[in-house]
């Protein structure tokens, strides 16, 4: 990463209509405090924003999502970034494609346009900055000499803060529709998928291995928010940090084969899931990902113990409630 502390510098495919990053999310939640102790335990910068509450990182400008409260935990949209120059010939494109523009959710207002997905989901396309990677994060692996202790005292552990949001999974009633959806209308590109089950999809201008990926459900609904650190220390540090403040549950540490990056997934308290992750492949703006079709068996994990039983359960599905 050229500045973790920073915006990176953009990378652009010339001649290619398609979002750059995932600019933000909104999602409801039924107790903002609640909400504000687990995100600020994993190490996000949380403010109060008026009624809401806005997921910074640390030394980082960006304001990565939003929280609002509601009667139930729900995803309320995304929001997708476009270089400026291209705004305009996207909103000709997204009508272009017969979808419907529609007013922004009460109480957001943007420079952009909004419309639904293929599952109902309120999906925004603005212009913003490219906060997406333009090239591969920084992934150290650093060691230290003999007769020098490698590990800090436990009690003198740093708190693991997050350099930045990676992705969201995100559940679909029908992941080749999602997957037609999001390539047709916002350009993103399909990197790897399994089946009917999960699919994973990068931006064009340079992300990496996915910025939005689907899992299939009975209904729409949020999985996981993933933040990427710096190292597997990290990880495992943001882990036991997690558990001795009383978020305990979740899964990892462990690999993934698809995006190949290590994880630590910590549940919140709605049954969905905050995810650190780190080094995940990269797609650079100037290559072509040879997207596969991979059996379930090399599509979810290549070593890390056995996920929870409900791991991919919608909580959001309306048979849940």
């Amino acid at each position: 990463m050229t500045a973790i502390m920073g915006y990176i510098g953009a990378s652009r495919r010339p001649g290619v209509l398609g979002i750059h990053s995932m600019d933000g999310f909104n999602i409801q939640v039924p107790d903002l405090q609640v909400a504000s102790d687990f995100y600020s335990a994993f190490g996000l910068d949380v403010r109060e924003e008026g009624n809401a509450l806005g997921l910074y990182t640390h030394g980082h400008s960006h304001r990565w999502g939003s929280l609002t409260e509601g009667p139930h935990k729900r995803l309320s949209f995304l929001s997708f970034g476009v270089f400026e120059d291209d705004f305009y010939m996207f909103r000709k494109h997204v009508e272009d494609s017969g979808v419907a523009l529609i007013d922004p959710p009460k109480g957001f207002q943007s420079n952009g346009i909004w419309f639904r997905d293929h599952d109902g989901n309120i999906v925004e396309i603005r212009v913003a900055e490219k906060t997406s990677p333009s090239e591969k994060s920084d992934f150290p692996n650093a060691s230290v000499p003999a007769n020098q202790a490698g590990a800090p005292l436990r009690s003198r552990a740093p708190v693991v803060q997050p350099r930045r949001f990676a992705h969201i999974l995100i559940f679909t009633r029908d992941v080749d529709r999602a997957v037609a959806f999001y390539c047709k209308v916002l350009g993103l590109r399909l990197s790897d998928r399994s089946g009917d089950g999960i699919a994973f999809l990068h931006g064009v201008h340079g992300s990496d291995h996915h910025l939005v990926a689907f899992a299939k459900s009975d209904a729409p609904g949020m999985h996981h928010l993933s933040w990427d650190v710096g190292s597997i220390n990290e990880i495992g540090l943001g882990a036991m940090h997690m558990a001795d403040k009383g978020f305990a549950r979740g899964w990892g540490l462990g690999r993934h084969v698809l995006g190949s990056n290590y994880f630590h997934y910590v549940r919140d308290p709605w049954g969905s899931y905050a995810e650190y992750s780190a080094d995940i492949d990269f797609v650079s703006a100037d290559y072509d990902w040879p997207a596969a079709d991979h059996a379930p068996e090399d599509a979810f994990y290549i070593w890390g113990p056995t996920p929870p039983e409900d791991f991919a359960v919608n909580y959001e599905s309306d048979r849940l409630r």
